[in-house]
């Protein structure tokens, strides 16, 4: 049984440095470093997506940074993530949200407890992730992200019916994952 930490309690660094591994079953099997589990045969895995709403159902889209791995400079849901071993998905959201765009919830809801998905990038590597998809609202009308260059190259707020359409009618302008994901989430 894997023992729940909460972000205070570990360092930044410590965070990024593993991914836990699933089975079949989606159940936890062991972890493995960041930086080798995502290649051309990547092992399934437990990481999450974030859409961020503000008061006016304005969704976030991040275009992805230049020097990103994977679909580096693609325009995607706001964030993505890995928890840490043994973090709470809840605590990944808030943690990857303040580090990755300078944003902070005032409420995180889960919205697709089940999205998994299987993607492959024009550099060949795979994502191969069981991904739970959270809506997190954020106050006021279209707040400024304050987002790591590493992390994000730019941002734009977005009605939500726009982006849904945007996916819907050019998917090949977004990342694969939000593509399905807005497409899930237009069905609730």
């Amino acid at each position: 049984m894997m023992s729940v930490v909460h972000a205070g309690d570990i360092d930044e660094a410590e965070l990024g440095e593993s991914v836990v591994l699933l089975d079949e079953e989606r159940q936890p099997i062991g972890t493995q470093l960041k930086s080798e589990v995502h290649h051309a045969d990547t092992p399934l895995h437990l990481a999450f997506s974030v859409h961020v709403l503000d008061e006016n159902d304005n969704t976030l889209l991040a275009r992805r940074a230049v020097t990103k791995r994977t679909w580096p400079g693609v325009w995607s849901n706001a964030c993505c993530g890995h928890p840490a071993p043994g973090e709470t998905l809840a605590d990944a959201v808030a943690r990857r949200l303040a580090s990755e765009l300078g944003l902070h919830a005032v409420s995180i809801v889960l919205a697709l407890p089940d999205f998994a998905y299987l993607a492959e990038d024009a550099n060949g590597v795979v994502e191969n992730e069981v991904c739970p998809v959270f809506l997190a609202r954020v106050a006021g009308v279209e707040p400024a992200p304050e987002p790591d260059p590493g992390e994000v190259a730019e941002w734009i707020w977005r009605p939500r019916a726009e982006a849904s359409a945007l996916a819907r009618q050019h998917p090949w302008l977004l990342s694969p994952w939000s593509v399905l994901q807005f497409a899930q989430l237009d069905q609730r």
